[in-house]
């Protein structure tokens, strides 16, 4: 778990102690501060005054709890919107100044092609990609990516820049939970580098321990081929239109030498979302890349890759179908690309959230 989170955390906490100094106060005079200040710290009085300042405390503790829950501590610390009290104005949880701070983090010229906007892509990618369809664990609901050992997963190599890169977010904004903070960056990511828009909706909640993190392995290998991405994809319920449709993220971004161990970007303009991953796979001249590296392609100037993953889909027939598809026609993937990523963002998410939609 980041420190920020543990700071904010701790900045709840002297939160409610404050309420337990008021909530315990009751009557004004020395046997109430004794017993908040027994509440605080746990320290001992005279023996004399235990039982009854033990009482106070208690009841301050009680009525302390019950005051957060009120003001909505408990709900921030959960990332979920905190309810108002009858009568008071129902609170409104602001998604487009969250949406407007995300896009003004995006641009950076000292980071790699001067866009978070892809490892941001691959964030939310990355934590709702676990989903298992057979049992519901996994996926979105939860950003159980705060916890190791999912933190440390191979696959997730070097998304701590992404979620520190949130951090400040989180804190402005702390009715958020970090996994719709996470799949809404995902989103803003891809509508301000050029592409769709994506049909997103709050209602994910996290969880507050690393019990719920799933085994390592459910992310694509790129090293494989054809059936592997089928079991990691279908594991999920997606199908063979959808597989295609998600993998021309690979427009966006590169490899790092230092997190996955592969090296270059995909296209020459990684820093753009459009059809290009796909007109570089089926127009350029791809060849096994002689180095100390994994397996990996590379073009004839050295510059662009492709990985094992990436060359299945024209390897196979019904994988290559709708890559030829996708390189003539951007709408068409911009459609596709939409529907799978929304589709992506609400795996593991409760399908009775108001307004979540089941996936299809």
């Amino acid at each position: 778990m980041s420190s920020a989170m543990f700071r904010n955390g701790r900045s709840h906490w002297r939160q409610i102690a404050k309420l337990a100094a008021v909530a315990g106060a009751g009557p004004s005079g020395p046997s109430a501060n004794f017993a908040v200040r027994q509440f605080a710290s746990e320290s001992g009085g005279s023996k004399g005054g235990k039982g009854f300042g033990t009482l106070l405390a208690v009841g301050g503790g009680i009525g302390a709890l019950y005051a957060a829950g009120r003001m909505g501590y408990f709900d921030s610390m959960l990332g979920a919107p905190p309810q108002s009290s009858k009568g008071d104005t129902p609170f409104k949880p602001d998604y487009a100044a969250v949406r407007e701070d995300i896009a003004k983090l995006l641009d950076d010229d000292d980071y790699d092609d001067g866009s978070y906007g892809p490892i941001l892509v691959r964030l939310a990618w990355h934590s709702s990609g676990t989903y298992s369809k057979k049992d519901g664990t996994g996926g979105s609901n939860g950003a159980t990516m705060r916890f190791r050992p999912e933190a440390e997963h191979s696959a997730n190599a070097g998304l701590h820049v992404a979620r520190e890169l949130l951090e400040p977010i989180k804190k402005k904004y702390p009715w958020i939970s970090y996994s719709d903070l996470w799949t809404l960056a995902g989103c803003v990511a891809v509508e301000e580098l050029g592409g769709p828009t994506i049909d997103w909706t709050p209602g994910r909640s996290d969880k507050i321990d690393h019990s719920a993190c799933p085994e390592d392995g459910r992310l694509p290998d790129a090293v494989k081929g054809p059936p592997h991405i089928r079991d990691i994809f279908y594991r999920m319920g997606f199908n063979d239109q959808e597989i295609v449709a998600l993998s021309g993220a690979h427009s966006l971004g590169r490899c790092h030498t230092d997190r996955s161990g592969f090296e270059n970007p995909w296209t020459n303009a990684p820093t753009t979302f459009s059809n290009l991953y796909f007109q570089e796979l089926l127009e350029n001249k791809w060849r096994r890349r002689k180095w100390n590296g994994p397996p990996q392609f590379e073009d004839k100037t050295g510059q662009l890759m492709m990985l094992n993953t990436d060359m299945a889909l024209i390897q196979d027939k019904s994988f290559r179908k709708w890559v030829e598809l996708y390189a003539k026609d951007q709408d068409k993937f911009f459609d596709d690309f939409a529907a799978a990523y929304q589709k992506l963002l609400h795996l593991g998410v409760p399908v009775n959230n108001p307004g979540q939609p089941a996936p299809a």
